[in-house]
């Protein structure tokens, strides 16, 4: 048998579902939490504002494509490059071992 606590859980969530919105856990920190409750509920409606929103905030969090040679590029970029070090060490033969 089904309780009428996990009845009225199921009911309520296939209208959220007839609705178009889903349940989801996230994690994060307790100081944002209020940030992070506020934004499905500004999303979940059907507004102009709410689409703006939705579109900065996929753009902000929406990751570069690799890139090939990213550390070539990184190594480039760094202070060194155009500090005109001598790297070049004395060659020596080392110490003869007696075996």
């Amino acid at each position: 048998m089904e309780s009428s606590q996990k009845r009225a859980i199921r009911k309520y969530r296939s209208r959220l579902g007839e609705r178009g919105l889903a349940r989801f856990k996230v994690l994060g920190r307790d100081a944002d939490r209020d940030l992070i409750r506020s934004l499905p509920r500004r999303q979940s409606e059907d507004t102009s504002e709410a689409s703006k929103l939705r579109a900065t905030v996929s753009q902000s969090i929406a990751r570069a494509p690799a890139k090939t040679r990213r550390i070539l590029a990184a190594l480039r970029r760094s202070p060194p490059v155009n500090a005109e070090l001598d790297l070049s060490r004395p060659r020596e033969e080392g110490r003869k071992v007696d075996l």
